[in-house]
């Protein structure tokens, strides 16, 4: 009991002694530290609302922001600890060799952090944009430096490892998607005649894009049918949707047309 108490006596007493010694240092430390943040946090403020107004994108102006708050606190951090008494040299020394270490054992992540720092600074889509990847596609929702996050009509939050993008074969259609659609028509029909109707009935579709005109042309000659193909750009979010409505309109203008869309057809002839 006796080498208890003077064990807590001896910590007390190292604790009392040190506080006495740095009490000031530790003041000032946290006076450093206290600046330190609210100046990071107004500088990074001031950061974004600059990149902003220059037009830069959003994932951009939000990297240059926490950059610099990043770059503000570890300033004040390193002018802090050697009031504590804290020598940063060792200190620094040993995050050398953890962060060696640790890089080895977090590749993959490394991988993405530098995938994702190419992709903010090179841009090659920004948020808003629709972007096809690896056989995945959709609306653009948010970019970090570890992955990018994509959204498509469902609502679903499609997550990609940036480390999966660069380096691939991007498809960015900014903010609409390509709809193919196809129809066929009977031979005798009037090709001309089918394609305006097609052409005038589309460009009454909401939600269709105004800016890139709609396609409507001979696809191919099938068995039965002359194949009508039509390509219009539709917006990625409703991309299901239009494509629902676009069927039903080609279907009610051939119809009001009086243009037959036929069944399969197949000659038999019965040799004697």
């Amino acid at each position: 009991m006796e080498q208890e108490i003077e064990q807590v006596t001896e910590i007390y007493n190292l604790i009392t002694t040190y506080l006495v010694t740095y009490s000031f240092q530790i003041l000032g430390a946290i006076i450093i530290m206290s600046i330190g943040v609210f100046i990071a946090r107004k500088t990074g403020n001031f950061v974004f609302d600059i990149a902003e107004k220059r037009g830069l994108d959003i994932t951009l102006s939000r990297f240059f922001a926490s950059f610099t708050k990043i770059a503000i606190i570890t300033s004040a951090l390193v002018i802090s600890l050697p009031k504590l008494g804290i020598q940063i040299t060792p200190f620094i020394a040993a995050i050398g060799a953890l962060s060696l270490g640790a890089g080895l054992a977090i590749q993959g992540l490394l991988s993405n952090y530098g995938a994702g720092l190419s992709i903010i600074l090179t841009r090659p889509f920004v948020v808003g944009d629709t972007i096809r990847v690896q056989g995945i596609w959709g609306v653009v929702k948010e970019v970090t430096l570890a992955y990018t996050v994509l959204t498509n009509e469902d609502d679903e939050k499609i997550t990609i490892p940036n480390r999966h993008i660069i380096g691939e074969i991007i498809h960015n259609s900014q903010e609409d998607t390509v709809l193919e659609l196809s129809v066929g028509i009977e031979y005798c029909s009037d090709t001309n005649k089918a394609r305006q109707a097609i052409r005038e009935a589309l460009s009454r579709v909401d939600g269709l894009s105004r800016q890139r005109p709609v396609q409507v042309g001979v696809e191919s000659f099938g068995d039965s049918s002359i194949n009508i193909g039509i390509r219009c750009w539709v917006a990625t979010k409703r991309f299901h949707e239009l494509r629902f409505t676009c069927n039903q309109v080609l279907f009610d203008a051939l119809q009001s047309e009086q243009i037959a869309i036929p069944f399969p057809q197949r000659e038999v002839r019965l040799l004697q």
